[in-house]
């Protein structure tokens, strides 16, 4: 895993000391790449992006980012690594403005901000018509798109994605994962956790599906959306031929 951004390798890690939900995970992530993990309700794909990040530690195993062990670190210490996480809920500061909260994102950065700012209205132009519009008044994908806007005012050279189209309708969930391939097109690495398995399948490099707290399979996108026991286990139906 040498020429792995990221690499995860037999790492276990739950909430309850000795109640493991992942037991025995291998993940990795090249440059550039968009990977989806897919699975079941309870399989631990949000616990893998948690634990990738720091929020929890794992109890065995090895994470590297960009050549270092990052086991141990804060998120924070991650974070100015060139990681960013993007969690399903609770991820914009409702009482701030969406030019509010990008700026509350880059609050690492010593260079002006008004360019990357600029860079994130083009990206999401519905942010720059609302710029002064309260995060908490905005709908579930605007919310979204400000969260993953925030994120990407650090210029990371990772993003995990945690759910990103929950609850959305589906125009907008078409909306959302049309922004996240523009996002990957830029150049930027995305762990896409994902429950909507087969959409997020047909635009990633590579997937794996978790079941158990174990990567059970791994593969290219297409090959996994196209696979039978995939299909027949977590794609709600048996694949076309």
């Amino acid at each position: 895993m040498t020429n792995s951004l990221l690499s995860v390798e037999d790492v276990y890690a739950g909430y309850v000391q000795d109640l493991d939900i992942l037991q025995g995970i291998n993940f990795r992530i090249a440059s550039g790449e968009l990977v989806a993990v897919i699975g079941p309700n309870g399989a631990g794909k949000s616990t893998l992006a948690k634990t990738i990040f720091g929020l929890l530690t794992p109890h065995r195993g090895k994470i590297h980012f960009n050549g270092e062990n990052i086991v141990g670190l804060k998120s924070n210490q991650i974070v100015e690594r060139g990681m960013c996480y993007v969690p399903q809920i609770a991820n914009v500061f409702p009482s701030l403005t969406i030019e509010e909260n990008l700026e509350m994102g880059a609050f690492i950065r010593k260079t002006p901000l008004q360019p990357l700012k600029q860079q994130i209205f083009d990206t999401f132009p519905l942010l720059a018509q609302r710029r002064r519009q309260r995060a908490g008044t905005l709908s579930g994908g605007e919310r979204q798109q400000l969260a993953m806007g925030r994120a990407l005012m650090l210029q990371p050279t990772l993003l995990l994605l945690d759910e990103p189209s929950a609850a959305l309708s589906p125009i907008l969930v078409n909306s959302v994962f049309e922004q996240i391939r523009r996002i990957n097109q830029t150049g930027t690495a995305i762990v896409l956790v994902e429950q909507n398995a087969r959409k997020a399948l047909e635009m990633a490099d590579r997937g794996y599906v978790l079941e158990s707290g174990r990567d059970r399979f791994e593969g290219r996108g297409s090959d996994l959306l196209n696979d039978p026991k995939v299909g027949e286990l977590y794609l709600g139906a048996t694949t076309r031929h």
